[in-house]
């Protein structure tokens, strides 16, 4: 019996062995956290080092910010406030914006908690984690978007609007994604007299429920590719930021738009890129 009790053991001590490490304490002390997931196990990885970026740093995205940071003040004092949903051209700030509000108001109790697409099933852990905390935590997904029967589809819909428990009122959840329905809709869909391939009695429902995960963001809001003038605009901002004196801004313009044509886009982020470049090679 003995012996038996012992091969038990060792075959037990082998399984652990094989295991996840038991997950970190939380550092409820970090403004910022990403949650990580190891085999069956996940938990809330705090951040330290936070990219820098400020509210005065995003240009001519003005109405944008100020009906999110509206919305983001009204979160923190306790008021009505809607999860949101930002969409539109890439490198216009969707991200930086929500990156720039915890600049802005960590020190009044704001937290933010980065999340992969692939781990959005985990909501409900992540909900219970933060349950009853007085700090006001926004879960942010970045480029977020969905494929037939992914299963971070149901476990969103239902934490933004549907499940029987409520997520509490210190829980907001902001996503950005080029594609506004968030999932891909195909024209035959629409031909909803006609029998379909698949089988399919009712291909209208079906469009109806990709539309409905977007609808369950209270908020959305569209971003837009920048005029040349805007993106000059931007340039010009970030050369100053690295230090760039007036005459150098001023000479940078033929390169700056010469940078944009070669990658096809005049937004925010190539500004910022071209800015570095230019700088680097001034200074």
């Amino acid at each position: 019996m003995q012996a038996l009790v012992q091969r038990a053991m060792g075959v037990l001590a082998q399984i652990e062995a094989w295991l996840p490490p038991a997950p970190p304490a939380i550092d409820w002390t970090a403004q910022a956290f990403r949650w990580q997931r190891r085999g069956a196990r996940g938990w809330l990885d705090a951040v330290h080092r936070i990219a820098p970026i400020h509210l005065d740093d995003l240009q001519h995205v003005e109405r944008q910010k100020s009906v999110l940071e509206r919305n983001t003040r009204a979160f923190l004092e306790g008021k009505p406030a809607n999860n949101v949903l930002m969409t539109g051209a890439r490198g216009t700030g969707k991200s930086s914006l929500v990156r720039a509000l915890l600049d802005a108001y960590g020190a009044q109790g704001l937290r933010l908690i980065e999340i992969d697409k692939s781990d959005l099933g985990d909501l409900g852990q992540i909900i219970e984690l933060i349950s009853g905390r007085p700090e006001h935590f926004i879960i942010f997904c970045d480029d977020l978007s969905f494929e037939e029967g992914e299963a971070g589809y149901k476990a969103l819909k239902s934490a933004l609007d549907g499940s029987v428990s409520s997520p509490g009122d210190n829980l907001l959840i902001y996503a950005t994604s080029n594609r506004r329905h968030l999932m891909p809709e195909y024209m035959h869909e629409n031909l909803d007299a006609q029998h379909q391939p698949d089988g399919e009695i009712h291909p209208g429902e079906t469009v109806e429920e990709k539309i409905s995960l977007s609808e369950r963001f209270g908020l959305w809001l569209s971003f837009y590719p920048f005029a040349q003038n805007d993106y000059l605009d931007i340039v010009n901002h970030w050369l100053a930021f690295h230090g760039c004196t007036d005459s150098q801004i001023q000479a940078s313009r033929p390169e700056a738009l010469q940078w944009a044509l070669e990658r096809g886009s005049r937004s925010g982020r190539v500004a910022r890129q071209f800015a570095r470049d230019w700088a680097a090679r001034q200074l």
